[in-house]
């Protein structure tokens, strides 16, 4: 693999952003509904599918 795309890059850092915790604000102000992100990705057991 030479050359990493455009398209690869930018999934990649989607990717990256989104494995986030929320911040503490966001449980504060929702009185502890939203407690964690439920859309947290796994490094070692969810793979992303980008080849």
């Amino acid at each position: 693999m030479g050359v990493t795309t455009l398209t690869k890059k930018m999934k990649l850092s989607k990717a990256n952003r989104q494995i986030k915790r929320i911040p503490a604000f966001v449980m504060i102000r929702t009185k502890r509904k939203v407690s964690y992100n439920r859309r947290r990705r796994d490094w070692r057991t969810d793979k992303l599918g980008i080849n």
